[in-house]
């Protein structure tokens, strides 16, 4: 029997953009929804630095999530252009997901996201979700309180306890989500859970075991570039070439570590994960060099963060 195309069966289309503070969980809920890794995860701050689409396509439709960087205040010039992406996010998506603490007490940076969601357009297409509902210290109460004060035009039938972390309440937080789109067609074909290209994927994971690896030392003093990627083998086999960014020519040696132990842990947790994403065997040439002062560098910046 044919297939019904898809535009045929699915009358809803939304651009979801998912907000809120650092580590509240917004990268993990994203995973979650679109059932594969599209967005890495780490327990340091502001690891997300990009607009990072996911997909999800059920019957109702196709809903795309946009993870963001959080958003905070700050003067320093990457943390102003992270909370430019945010706030772009939200200007331009068909929906808003607020994503809260369940175990953190809400605090000035709260108010301000709580502020800059309030106006009427932006509340009517608007859902909360507090997560971390399995954190011993959850208060969902303390945090309902504080959307009844700051949000009071948000409906409690819009507002979800979950927890990203054990897959709980996740799916009534979609069902609801899909009931307030819009009509539209979707935006990308149903085999589709990402629209990042393949280089940007390999640089996030690099980035991501580089953090987790350096999170004491200088988390935010790194990036990463794909040089060269080639197709070996009969198209079996990709080859990359990739380079460990840092500020300072004394915190290449951090990276590297004793012996290379450290670039060579980084390098063997990544080809992990991008075998299990890539239908290719990830060959991985991984090393280290100095950008210096790349975050007061307005033209490096705009092309990490707007890539």
């Amino acid at each position: 029997m044919d297939r019904e195309p898809m535009t045929d069966r699915r009358s809803k289309a939304a651009f979801v953009a998912v907000v809120g503070r650092p580590s509240v969980g917004k990268s993990t809920l994203v995973n979650l929804l679109c059932g594969n890794k599209v967005a890495i995860v780490s327990p340091v701050p502001q690891t997300t630095r990009n607009a990072i689409r996911g997909i999800i396509n059920r019957p109702q439709g196709q809903l795309v999530f946009v993870d963001t960087p959080g958003m905070h205040v700050s003067e320093k010039k990457l943390n102003q252009r992270l909370l430019d992406v945010a706030n772009r996010s939200v200007e331009e998506s068909e929906l808003v997901l607020y994503v809260l603490d369940a175990s953190r007490i809400p605090g000035a940076e709260e108010e301000a996201i709580a502020g800059r969601l309030s106006s009427p357009s932006c509340m009517e297409r608007t859902l909360a979700v507090i997560n971390k509902m399995d954190a011993p210290e959850a208060d969902f109460q303390r945090i309902r309180n504080f959307l009844d004060e700051k949000l009071p035009r948000l409906s409690p039938s819009r507002c979800f306890q979950v927890s990203a972390l054990k897959n709980t309440g996740v799916e009534a937080v979609v069902e609801c989500l899909f009931d307030i789109a819009p009509p539209g067609e979707p935006f990308y074909p149903e085999e589709y859970y990402t629209d990042q290209d393949v280089s940007f994927r390999i640089a996030e994971i690099i980035r991501e075991k580089a953090i987790n690896r350096l999170r004491q030392e200088l988390p935010h003093s790194i990036y990463v570039e794909v040089a060269d990627t080639e197709l070996t083998d009969g198209e079996k086999r990709l080859w990359v070439r990739a380079f460990i960014l840092t500020e300072r020519e004394s915190q290449k040696g951090m990276v590297v570590g004793k012996g290379g132990e450290v670039i060579k842990a980084i390098g063997m947790e990544a080809r992990k994960d991008l075998n299990r994403i890539f239908d290719w065997k990830v060959d991985l040439d991984l090393r280290v060099k100095t950008a210096k002062d790349w975050r007061h560098n307005d033209r490096l910046l705009r092309r990490i963060i707007d890539r």
